[in-house]
């Protein structure tokens, strides 16, 4: 060993001696072999939780009485609600794909389906899914055409057909 080796390990067993052995930090490569714990942190008086006030005693009042309980049945949908679902799927893709090729009439279909709506749907839940429907129509054929093509415009054409023939079927089976 030279000369140079030797006093750096003399100093370093020299600095590893002067300290104690529990104040000598653990090197960083052995970790595992020396956990940290540290002590846990001394309670502090306002730890603990302050009592809730107790709720005043329920009292029923006299002067009113409950309306009686009435238990709704869950609406049935009526037996056209297929071709209902169907005609709102085409309105929403004649949305999008009317105003993609030109025609500029989307809006107009957007407020037929507005009408359809507000006269079909009586409770929330049927609102829902016919809006559901009207909503997948329009984004299924939003993610497929970013243009008209002659393909966007054959299904324009074909829809229109398909929805003309279901509302007249819908109004001659279904009218009363």
């Amino acid at each position: 060993m030279t000369r140079r080796g030797a006093v750096l390990v003399a100093t370093l067993a020299a600095s590893l001696v002067a300290t104690p052995l529990a104040a000598q930090a653990p090197p960083p490569f052995l970790f595992w072999l020396f956990p940290q714990t540290k002590p846990p942190p001394a309670p502090t008086p306002s730890a603990t939780p302050a009592a809730k006030p107790a709720p005043p005693p329920y009292e029923p009042s006299t002067s009113e009485t409950p309306p009686p309980y009435e238990p709704t049945a869950p609406e049935t949908p009526p037996p056209y609600e297929p071709q209902l679902l169907r005609l709102a799927e085409l309105m929403g893709a004649l949305t999008y794909l009317r105003d993609l090729c030109g025609a500029g009439d989307g809006a107009a279909f957007r407020a037929k389906f507005a009408s359809l709506l507000e006269t079909e749907a009586t409770a929330p839940a049927r609102k829902a899914t016919l809006a559901g429907a009207f909503n997948r129509g329009l984004r299924d054929y939003e993610m497929t055409y970013r243009a008209c093509t002659p393909a966007a415009r054959e299904i324009v054409a074909r829809f229109l057909d398909e929805a003309a023939r279901i509302a007249k079927d819908v109004a001659t089976r279904y009218a009363g």
